[in-house]
């Protein structure tokens, strides 16, 4: 049922860039800290660079769970499901990177994707496993459109007013790991 795959090839990349969604999973290093899943569904978010290389851009929003981990350790899991079509679900297994906004290679990288509004980072995977399996237990749902959200609330912010919720809400994990730290410390009045 299941199958290794030596890289991201033609088939799979189609099917990769097809789906509407997709899931984020880490893990802070020790026994002790909580895994983060995190569904990723804003379309055109999820490029694949090369055959063993993807990236997708990462908003701005309430947590930044994947960034501590990434910070921490480097691993990461993106995995597909087959909502529609013939059953499917791939995993990608590798070591996760990010670029912030504040970083030299951010406007590159970005640019790879239209919908940048409220974008913090973009997170990019050196992909070292590749596999399938059945997904005859993922349910048929229909997708009836994007749910236009945040990327207009982030732009309603602002620059200035993105960063003061990244200082509030994205500056640690849930274990308290350094999370997106990197917005200069507020202007003084």
């Amino acid at each position: 049922m299941g199958k290794v795959h030596e890289r991201i090839d033609e088939r799979l990349r189609a099917f990769l860039l097809a789906q509407h969604m997709f899931f984020v999973a880490t893990a802070p290093s020790g026994p002790d800290g909580h895994v983060n899943v995190s569904p990723k569904g804003i379309g055109g978010s999820f490029v694949v660079l090369d055959d063993h290389t993807v990236a997708y851009v990462d908003l701005t929003a309430s947590g930044a769970e994947t960034i501590a981990h990434l910070r921490d350790n480097g691993r990461i899991t993106l995995m597909f499901c087959a909502f529609e079509g013939p059953p499917n679900i791939v995993r990608l297994h590798g070591r996760g990177r990010f670029v912030t906004l504040y970083d030299e290679g951010f406007d590159e990288l970005v640019g790879m994707f239209p919908e940048t509004r409220g974008a913090r980072a973009v997170v990019v995977v050196d992909v070292e496993r590749v596999s399938d399996s059945c997904g005859y237990g993922v349910p048929f749902m229909d997708y009836v459109g994007e749910r236009d959200l945040l990327p207009p609330y982030m732009e309603r912010k602002g620059v200035e007013g993105q960063a003061d919720y990244r200082r509030l809400k994205n500056r640690t994990s849930i274990d308290g790991l350094p999370a997106f730290d990197m917005d200069p410390a507020e202007a003084s009045s």
